[in-house]
């Protein structure tokens, strides 16, 4: 797609935004339809960020890095080994069921920023209690739960010139056992529900996306059972995506399906089968 309007082409360093700007980073989505509204790309690459970076509290994801770096990535080491949450990286990514080429340009900012349901980089990250942190035009740095950065198909908490810096995944959801489920409609489609589980201590966390418009968390002090799980998710009352990847109704019962699943899966029950 050739976006006729543009008119300059700049580093993102030392350049104050303005409207008509746009985050330059993979470019997957922003070269795939018009943009009649850009006048000029800021191009992230020129902040030199590291993609991961093993921290003390956890693990830093630059918005830049790609899809193709996070799920080949492993902990290096420094009691990072026991982080049992990091086969989760893949799986996300292996959700978006994106080709070669988009794999090794799509980035995890980019991904979270386009607020899809589908999104499954805001799966991931909400999931493991994800921190945003957000660079605002003046310099200032604030932070929000991945839970709470998306707050619509294609709505976030960013305002005009705000840039996502990171996420950071902290150290104790890392080293929980996680459970994951997808659906599509069909074998290389768009994920129209998705759940995530977690142990927390002795207690679960559930973790819904892609058949909600925004992500939605189910937190139990205790390992429910596969019924009283579901009956917490029929509780909460969620509003259910619609749209060509999936019906509401199907999407619902899909998503109380996954939930029962990963509860009686992380719960211990003989019965549960780990899925792919």
């Amino acid at each position: 797609m050739d976006i006729d309007t543009i008119t300059d082409f700049r580093p993102a360093p030392g350049t104050a935004w303005q409207p008509g700007d746009a985050w330059l980073g993979g470019g997957t989505w922003l070269f795939s339809q018009p943009q009649p509204g850009l006048r000029r790309l800021l191009d992230l690459r020129g902040f030199g960020w590291d993609p991961l970076t093993e921290r003390p509290g956890g693990l830093e994801i630059a918005a830049t890095c790609t899809l193709a770096e996070l799920a080949r990535w492993r902990p290096a080491g420094n009691g990072a080994g026991s982080w049992s949450a990091v086969p989760l990286l893949r799986h996300c990514c292996d959700a978006l069921l994106a080709s070669f080429k988009v794999q090794n340009l799509a980035t995890v900012g980019g991904n979270i920023c386009l607020a899809l349901p589908a999104g499954a980089m805001t799966s991931l990250a909400a999931s493991l209690d994800g921190v945003a942190t957000i660079w605002s035009p003046g310099g200032g740095v604030r932070e929000v739960p991945v839970t709470g950065f998306v707050t619509g198909p294609g709505t976030t908490v960013l305002g005009p010139g705000e840039l996502l810096r990171s996420v950071t995944l902290p150290d104790a959801p890392l080293r929980s056992r996680t459970a994951f489920r997808q659906a599509s409609l069909s074998r290389m489609g768009r994920s129209a529900a998705l759940v995530i589980g977690r142990t927390d201590g002795p207690g679960l966390v559930i973790t819904v996306t892609a058949a909600t418009p925004r992500p939605v968390q189910l937190r139990f002090p205790g390992r429910p059972s596969p019924g009283a799980a579901a009956a917490a998710l029929d509780q909460a009352g969620p509003t259910w995506h619609d749209d060509v990847h999936g019906a509401p109704a199907w999407r619902a019962a899909m998503t109380r399906r996954f939930v029962a699943e990963v509860a009686a899966e992380l719960r211990g029950d003989p019965a549960a089968e780990p899925r792919e």
